[in-house]
C-alpha cells in the first residue's frame, strides 16, 4: 500500500519537472554560427612621394586614432613653410604705405586750402591728389601682398603635415611592409606602408535561417560567445540585417556591433550569437533542421493518425 503511494507521488514529481523543463526549454535561446571581425581595415599610404624617415609602430602595436605612424623626410617642405611664415609676419612694406598715404593725405588738404584761396594752382591741388591716391592704392597692395603670404603658410603648412602620417582608428598593426630609408610611393597602390585593422569597435558576421527574419529589428541585444580559448560573454547589437538572402542556403546575413575600448578581444575568431527571442519561438515549433532539409510541418502533421 505505501508502495503505491509512494509511486503515485514520484509520478506527479516526475511530471511536474517534466513540464517545469518543457516551460524552461521554451525561453532558451538558439544559438548560431559567428565569426568577430575588425570594424576596419585600413592601409596606411603617404599622400606624396617621400623617403621615410621613421615609423614609429610595427607589427601588434596597439594604436589609439590621431598617434603619429610614420614620419617622411620634410626637411625642403619644412623651409619653405618657414620661409612663408616669415613673409606672412613682414610689417615693413605695410608700415611705409600707411606712411606714404599720411604724408600724401596732409600734402593734399594743405594744397586744398591753398586752391580755394587761389594760391597755387588746380593742377598743383590734382597732382596731390594723384598722389594721395597712388599711396593708397601701394598700401592696399602691400596688404594683399600680406595675406597671400599667410595663406602661402597656411598651404606649405599643410603640405608639411602631410608628412607626417597618423593613425585614422583605434586598433592595432596586422603588418608592416615598408622601413625607414624606402620610399613611399603613393601611385604604388600594391604596397601600402603600414596595415591597420579597427578593433575598438568589433562586428560580428552571423548567417541565419530565412525563418528568422521577421523576429529581428534593429538595435537588439544579442549575446555573443567567443570560442575557446578566449571565452567569455558579451552584449552586442544587431545593427544591420541583409535585405538580400542566398536563395540557394536559405540564409541571410546580420551584423552585430560589439564594443571593445580596451582591446580585450580579438578579431578573426568564431563565435556563437544567441539570440533570445528566436529560442523562445523556435522551442514550440519543430526543429529547423528537419525542416529545412524534409517536407514542410503542416504536410508532417497532416499524414500523423
Amino acid at each position: 500500500m505505501r508502495r503505491g503511494v509512494g509511486s503515485a507521488v514520484w509520478s506527479r514529481i516526475g511530471s511536474a519537472v517534466l513540464l517545469a523543463l518543457m516551460a524552461s526549454g521554451s525561453g532558451l535561446a538558439a544559438e548560431f554560427d559567428c565569426i568577430i571581425e575588425p570594424s576596419k581595415s585600413v592601409e596606411v599610404r603617404a599622400a606624396s612621394e617621400g623617403l621615410i624617415e621613421k615609423i614609429w609602430v610595427d607589427r601588434g602595436d596597439m594604436v589609439k586614432k590621431g598617434q603619429v605612424l610614420v614620419t617622411l623626410d620634410a626637411g625642403v617642405e619644412r623651409a619653405a613653410t618657414d620661409a612663408a611664415l616669415y613673409r606672412s609676419t613682414m610689417k615693413g612694406r605695410i608700415r611705409t604705405g600707411e606712411s606714404r598715404v599720411a604724408f600724401s593725405t596732409t600734402k593734399y588738404k594743405r594744397r586744398e586750402e591753398l586752391a580755394k584761396q587761389a594760391f597755387i594752382s588746380l593742377h598743383d591741388r590734382d597732382e596731390a591728389l594723384t598722389e594721395k591716391q597712388l599711396a593708397e592704392s601701394e598700401l592696399l597692395e602691400a596688404r594683399d601682398d600680406r595675406r597671400l603670404s599667410e595663406l602661402e603658410y597656411r598651404r606649405l603648412s599643410e603640405q608639411l603635415r602631410l608628412r607626417t602620417i597618423a593613425s585614422p582608428v583605434d586598433g592595432v598593426v596586422v603588418d608592416r611592409l615598408l622601413s625607414a630609408g624606402e620610399l613611399a610611393d603613393n601611385r604604388d597602390l600594391r604596397k601600402p606602408i603600414l596595415r591597420l585593422a579597427a578593433i575598438g569597435t568589433l562586428y560580428v558576421e552571423v548567417l541565419m535561417p530565412i525563418d528568422a527574419f521577421d523576429k529581428l529589428s534593429a538595435g537588439q541585444k544579442v549575446e555573443v560567445l567567443p570560442e575557446a580559448p578566449i571565452g567569455g560573454r558579451y552584449m552586442a547589437t544587431v545593427q544591420v540585417i541583409d535585405r538580400v538572402f542566398d536563395a540557394a542556403s536559405g540564409t541571410f546575413g546580420v551584423r552585430l556591433e560589439l564594443p571593445n575600448p580596451d582591446f580585450k578581444l580579438p578579431a578573426g575568431i568564431k563565435c556563437k550569437a544567441s539570440f533570445p527571442a528566436i529560442g523562445g519561438s523556435a522551442s514550440t515549433s519543430a526543429p529547423p533542421a528537419p525542416r529545412a532539409a524534409g517536407q514542410p510541418v503542416p504536410a508532417r502533421t497532416g499524414k500523423a493518425m
